[in-house]
């Protein structure tokens, strides 16, 4: 328990202290964040014996891929250069075709799976540093990112509480079978509640947009544990890597933001 709160304390601060000072000490953070995900991704999926991803090339491509669009967002870097990591994607046919694997097919879906599903969250989260509800930012700001982060650490604690509480009504009992609707209701509750307060200090955006936020975070937060959890039964495990005593890995951690931050981006440019 001891170590499982110092872990904690420690992964909070880094976060938080990442995004909160400069826009190149978050997207150092976030690169990182990314190369230990594919990684730790590519080494879930390669204990399956059907399964033998291309790893330096995908880790590659997906690293570059978060690079080029941080670089983008802050206006380093011209479009032309996003076709960097896609020709790495594409290369990984090629490499695939030498390789003689049972499975070719199935190893470049893996392969490219994993720099998408890792990066383009992260490259999306980073953008969103550069974002205001009164137009795009010149300069970088950490409000709506640490915002995120707030109102996603919010749902997950107030859906644990609840569940551990007053959970009785299975949610997802195939995938997850400690979940329950009255924890997710009740870290969607706090994480609203969360979002109003955050609308008073962070005027980047609304009132609306905020509760609006809290809102996706809350419901597809919650979702991308359990895809996390459907990776992770199909391959038989129980925690994605061991990076962080008493946590998990990598993906465990940020299992939510994967899914959610898509939709938050999206979200935010659509009302643009």
């Amino acid at each position: 328990m001891l170590t499982r709160a110092i872990t904690g304390v420690l992964f909070i601060v880094t976060i938080v202290a990442g995004i909160y000072f400069n826009s190149i000490i978050a997207m150092g953070l976030f690169t990182l964040i990314v190369l230990l995900g594919i990684d730790e991704f590519y080494g879930l999926v390669k204990k399956s014996k059907e399964i033998k991803p291309i790893k330096f090339l995908g880790t590659l491509a997906g690293v570059s891929l978060m690079i080029i669009l941080g670089l983008l967002s802050q206006g380093e870097v011209q479009f032309k250069y996003i076709f960097i990591p896609i020709i790495m994607m594409f290369f990984i046919f090629i490499v695939e075709l030498y390789r003689k694997k049972s499975a070719p097919f199935v190893n470049i879906a893996f392969t490219v799976l994993g720099a998408i599903y890792v990066a383009i969250p992260f490259a999306m989260l980073f953008d969103l540093g550069y974002y205001s509800n009164t137009g795009i930012l010149s300069e970088y700001s950490f409000q709506i990112i640490l915002g995120f982060f707030l109102l996603l650490w919010m749902n997950d604690t107030g859906a644990y509480l609840s569940g551990r509480f007053f959970g009785k009504h299975k949610l997802f009992e195939r995938i997850s079978p400690k979940k329950t609707w009255e924890g997710s209701i009740g870290g969607g509750i706090v994480t609203l509640a969360l979002a109003y307060i955050l609308s008073i200090y962070f005027t980047n955006l609304s009132l609306t947009n905020w509760m609006i936020l809290g809102f996706i975070i809350a419901v597809f937060g919650g979702l991308g544990d359990l895809v996390e959890s459907m990776l992770k039964r199909s391959l038989n495990i129980k925690d994605s890597g061991k990076l962080l005593p008493g946590h998990g890995g990598i993906l465990d951690r940020f299992d939510g933001l994967l899914l959610s931050v898509p939709f938050v981006y999206s979200y935010l440019q659509l009302i643009s």
